[in-house]
């Protein structure tokens, strides 16, 4: 099956075709243009690169979040626009899980996290069971003190993943014994394990529904909170 995948979560925008056997192409930068002025002509580009045309896509996968409010809707719009108008199958992939999928080490587990503002971040744990890549703790929103915490209760390697472990953790002298950041060429999602982390979930059956497929948020945006601190009443 040939898919394309769309990761636009963070400032990071990613695009790639794959087939279940090989990574076809992939284009993945981070610049200070937004993802409506990138995504559409990277888009284009991954395809002339893997020498395919948009007709022969079979599938389109698309990270869901957690991530920027923005940058989830500009993607997840485009993967549901190509979807319905090529009659083909979309899946959502849960953001973290694609950080998590760049690491395939048997034996620790997988620690990705995402920005989740004022000193907190989004976190779930993952690990690799024979060649599959296992939930071990669903996502929650916690302080990098209680990201610590949870890393250093675990009795096995902990690798953490993604921009904010870099920035905020990487230098911090207080890392348990068993933590240790991934290096910066591989903190941040990429297209690539949104496709391949697509392409198991179509074939366990696994398709979303391109009327009311929506973005995995967990929490309201800067945005809502401050409307509802202003005029005392919630967004809906």
């Amino acid at each position: 099956m040939l898919i394309l995948a769309l990761e636009t979560s963070t400032m990071v925008s990613s695009v790639a075709v794959a087939t279940e056997e090989k990574l076809l192409a992939e284009i993945t930068v981070q610049t200070r243009l937004t993802h409506s002025e990138t995504l559409m002509p990277h888009i284009q580009e991954v395809l002339r690169l893997a020498d395919v045309q948009k007709e022969d896509m079979e599938a389109v996968a698309v990270s869901i979040g957690p991530g920027s409010f923005t940058g989830l809707r500009i993607g997840l719009a485009a993967a549901k626009g190509m979807a319905y108008a090529l009659h083909i199958p979309i899946t959502g992939v849960p953001t973290l899980a694609a950080l998590a999928a760049r690491f395939p080490v048997p034996g620790a587990y997988l620690a990705p996290l995402m920005d989740a503002q004022k000193g907190h971040a989004y976190m779930a744990m993952f690990s690799w069971q024979a060649d599959e890549l296992h939930t071990e703790q669903n996502i929650e929103i916690l302080s990098l003190d209680e990201v610590l915490e949870h890393c250093a209760a675990k009795k096995a390697p902990v690798v953490l993943a993604g921009d904010i472990a870099r920035k905020k953790l990487a230098s911090r002298t207080d890392l348990p014994d068993n933590v240790s950041v991934a290096p910066p060429a591989l903190v941040m999602p990429r297209a690539a394990e949104v496709a391949f982390l697509g392409l198991q979930q179509l074939a366990a059956g696994k398709a979303g529904n391109v009327m009311d497929m929506e973005p995995v948020y967990i929490r309201r945006s800067e945005a809502e909170v401050l409307w509802e601190a202003r005029h005392g009443k919630t967004v809906s």
